[in-house]
C-alpha cells in the first residue's frame, strides 16, 4: 500500500509542476503582448509648438519604453523558469529506511524524503524533518549524516533554515560544489563625513552562484549612501527572486532612468562566481578596476562604462575567467584607485597586490587599505572600500 501512495505522491508533484509551467508561460505571453502595446515609435505632434510640451511628450514616451522593456524582462524570466525541468523522484526504500533510522537515533523525525534532479544533472535531496531535542539540531550536522549514507558530499541549501526545530519543515540538501569561497572587507569613510557612500552585498543561490555587489553613490555622505543602498536593495530582491544579474541590472537601471533628474547616479560593480563550474564573471557599470591575483601574477580587469540611470540601455562589458585553487579577486571603489593615482602610484597597484603573501581575505583587504592610506599621508578624500574574495578547491 505504501508503494502505491508513494507513486501517487510522485505523480501528483509532477502534475503540479506541469500545471505551474503552463500558467507561467501564459503569464509570460500576456506580459509580452502588454509590452508590445507600450513599445511604439515616438511621434511628434503639431500641437507641441513649445519646447516644454515636446520634452514632456518625449519623457512620457521614454517612460513607456522603459515599462515595455521591464515587462519583456519579466516575460523572459517567467519563460526561463517554466523551461526548467525538475524531476521529483522518490528515494529507494532501502536508502530512505537507512536515513530514517539514522536520523531517528539522533531524535530527528522524518516525514518525507525524495530526490530532486535538475536538467543539468545536479541532484538534491528534499526532506521534511523535525526534532524534539532541546535547542534543535543543526542542518550542517544533518548534511554530514546524509553525506555518509548517500556516499555523496552534500550541504544545506542557502534557502534552508539553519536549525531543525519542533515543527516539520522542508529542507533541501545540494551536492557540495568543487569550489568554496571566503570574503574579507576593509573600509574607510571620507574625512569630512560620518557615513560611507559605498555599500556592498553578497547574494548566494542554490545553483552554486555567488554574486558580490559593490555600489558607489555619487558624492559622499548620507545621500550617496541612500543611493547605493537603494541600488543594492533592488538588485538583492531581483536576484533572490531568481533573476540573472544581467536581467536584474536592466530592471534596476530602468527604475533609475524613470526617476529622472531627482535620482543621483551610482556605480555598480558585479562579480559572479559559479562554484560548480569554477568560473567568474565581472560586470562593471561605471565601476573601478578589479584585480585577479594568481600566486604572484595579477591581472587588472577594467571597463569604460557609465554609471546607472543615465541611458535606457545598460552599457555593460562582461569579462569571464576560469578560477583556480588559491585565486583571489580584489574589488575596490573609486576612492581607492583615485587615492593611488592622485599621489602618482596608480601603476604600482598591480605590483603591490602581487607582493602580498597573506592568505586570509580579511587581512589582505586591511593591509591594502592601510598601505593606500599611508601613501595618501593619512588623507582620506573619498570613501574607500575593498572586497577580497578567496577561492579554493574542496578536497
Amino acid at each position: 500500500m505504501k508503494k502505491v501512495v508513494d507513486e501517487y505522491e510522485a505523480e501528483k508533484m509532477f502534475l503540479l509542476s506541469e500545471y505551474g509551467k503552463k500558467k507561467l508561460l501564459t503569464y509570460a505571453e500576456s506580459f509580452r503582448e502588454l509590452a508590445k502595446s507600450f513599445d511604439k515609435d515616438f511621434e511628434w505632434k503639431e500641437t507641441d509648438k513649445d519646447r516644454s510640451g515636446t520634452l514632456y511628450q518625449r519623457k512620457l514616451w521614454e517612460n513607456r519604453c522603459l515599462l515595455a522593456e521591464n515587462l519583456s524582462e519579466m516575460a523572459q524570466i517567467m519563460s526561463q523558469v517554466a523551461g526548467e525541468v525538475f524531476n521529483y523522484r522518490m528515494m529507494e526504500e532501502k536508502v530512505s529506511r537507512k536515513i530514517i533510522q539514522a536520523l531517528k537515533a539522533e531524535r530527528v523525525e522524518v516525514h518525507d524524503i525524495y530526490y530532486i534532479v535538475r536538467e543539468d544533472g545536479k541532484k538534491s535531496i528534499g526532506i521534511a524533518i523535525r526534532t524534539d531535542r532541546q535547542g534543535g539540531y543543526r542542518t550542517e550536522d544533518i548534511a554530514d549524516i546524509l553525506s555518509v549514507l548517500l556516499d555523496m558530499r552534500v550541504e544545506a541549501a542557502v534557502t534552508s533554515p539553519y536549525f531543525v526545530d519542533k515543527d516539520f519543515r522542508y529542507y533541501t540538501f545540494v551536492e557540495e560544489p568543487p569550489f568554496s569561497f571566503l570574503t574579507g572587507t576593509a573600509r574607510a569613510i571620507k574625512e569630512t563625513e560620518t557615513i560611507s557612500g559605498d555599500n556592498y552585498s553578497i547574494v548566494e543561490s542554490e545553483q552554486g552562484k555567488v554574486t558580490i555587489l559593490l555600489s558607489d553613490g555619487m558624492g559622499s555622505g548620507e545621500k550617496a549612501c541612500e543611493d547605493s543602498e537603494m541600488v543594492l536593495d533592488l538588485m538583492e530582491k531581483f536576484l533572490d527572486a531568481g533573476y540573472s544579474y544581467s536581467t536584474a541590472l536592466n530592471l534596476v537601471n530602468g527604475s533609475l532612468v524613470a526617476r529622472g533628474e531627482e535620482q543621483n547616479m551610482s556605480t555598480l560593480d558585479i562579480c559572479e562566481l559559479n562554484l560548480y563550474k569554477g568560473t567568474c564573471e565581472f560586470c562593471k557599470i561605471g565601476a573601478a578596476s578589479s584585480f585577479l591575483k594568481r600566486a604572484h601574477m595579477v591581472e587588472q580587469i577594467s571597463a569604460r562604462t557609465l554609471p546607472l540611470g543615465i541611458f535606457r540601455g545598460v552599457d555593460a562589458e562582461i569579462t569571464r575567467r576560469k578560477m583556480m585553487d588559491g585565486d583571489y579577486i580584489i574589488m575596490m571603489s573609486d576612492g581607492v584607485v583615485d587615492a593611488m593615482e592622485e599621489h602618482g602610484y596608480g601603476e604600482d597597484l598591480c605590483q603591490v597586490i602581487s607582493n602580498i603573501d597573506l592568505r586570509n581575505p580579511k587581512e589582505i583587504a586591511q593591509m591594502l587599505l592601510q598601505y593606500i592610506i599611508r601613501r595618501s599621508k593619512g588623507n582620506i578624500r573619498d570613501d574607500m572600500s575593498i572586497i577580497v574574495i578567496g577561492v579554493w578547491e574542496n578536497s
